[in-house]
């Protein structure tokens, strides 16, 4: 099976070439890959006292995989500890399409490669571009559930490639 390369290959945001064309060949996204990030709203949404968000440190971009792993981890924690008494809600949807131009090495490489005619590379994944204070992650809870949701988003942290800040927030209720 095909191994994932490390975060770091693609941690730098970049514009990308997302030409789509009425011709297939000239297309620079020829195909995007499957999702693998597929809920974004979990848990009953309704008024609740307090919101913890995970703001983001510096600007970086985040795998599905990485989002997925965090996901898993943080709502499994809030499940286990408070049931059903949240709303947890990933607020950025990845979009960018990750592309990777593969070159032969070995013995006869440079007869198999087809060198940099049209090099935009076959899509691998789908990231997520943060700019720096943006969130990535929201979680609403009443007051006892505060430090709960605080060490779901702690383990949430651990899964993902750059920091982030918890920012807890007092909701207004009437």
């Amino acid at each position: 099976m095909a191994k994932m390369r490390r975060s770091r290959a693609y941690r730098r945001i970049e514009r990308p070439y997302t030409r789509i064309s009425k011709f297939k060949k000239k297309s620079f996204i020829r195909i995007t890959p499957p999702r693998k990030v597929v809920r974004f709203n979990m848990g009953e949404e309704k008024k609740r006292n307090y919101s913890l968000d995970l703001v983001s440190k510096k600007s970086v971009q985040i795998r599905q995989e990485a989002i997925e792993s965090a996901r898993q981890t943080s709502l499994r924690w809030l499940e286990k500890n408070i049931a059903t008494d949240f709303f947890f809600r990933i607020v950025r949807y990845p979009y960018h399409i990750l592309r990777e131009n593969p070159l032969a090495s070995g013995a006869g490489a440079d007869r198999v490669s087809t060198g940099m005619k049209l090099s935009f590379g076959k899509p691998i994944g789908v990231a997520l571009q943060l700019k720096e204070g943006e969130r990535l992650f929201s979680v609403s809870v009443n007051e006892q559930g505060v430090d709960i949701a605080r060490k779901a988003l702690q383990r949430a942290i651990k899964k993902l490639p750059c920091s982030f800040t918890i920012a807890v927030n007092r909701n207004k209720t009437e």
